[in-house]
């Protein structure tokens, strides 16, 4: 029986002591992917193994790297699977870009308008159509 990408990637993180393992579904807040899977590493070199092995194992399973981003610098790499994304940042990096509470807003019904009077209103202006 051929393993789920997503317990692929898991287990192969787990293997190198990843830390703070999430998975996000971003099936209703996309179409580019369905699940995002974020996890942190205590080094540069940790990050990179962390990132390596999970491309190792999920090729050994017979799934495809799309690509890996960031590998080159270690502090923030991208492996992409296509719809499953994985995110392996060093803590300073991921605590910085937050991406955990950024891919769990929703979309809220305001009108489109709504973005342009707030900025308006804190820079001083009167709001669209109000002179």
């Amino acid at each position: 029986m051929k393993k789920d990408l997503h317990e692929i990637i898991i287990s192969a993180l787990e293997d190198v002591k990843a830390q703070d393992i999430i998975s996000i579904d971003v099936t209703k807040l996309t179409g580019i992917m369905d699940t995002m899977v974020i996890a942190s590493g205590n080094s540069s070199r940790q990050v990179k193994s962390l990132a390596n092995n999970v491309a190792v194992d999920a090729k050994k399973a017979g799934f495809t790297v799309i690509g890996m981003e960031g590998d080159d610098v270690s502090e923030w790499i991208l492996v992409d699977f296509g719809d499953v994304i994985l995110h392996v940042m060093l803590p300073t990096t991921r605590a910085f870009y937050d991406l955990e509470k950024l891919w769990s807003l929703r979309p809220d019904d305001r009108p489109l308008n709504a973005d342009a009077e707030a900025e308006a209103a804190m820079l001083g202006s009167p709001p669209i159509g109000q002179d």
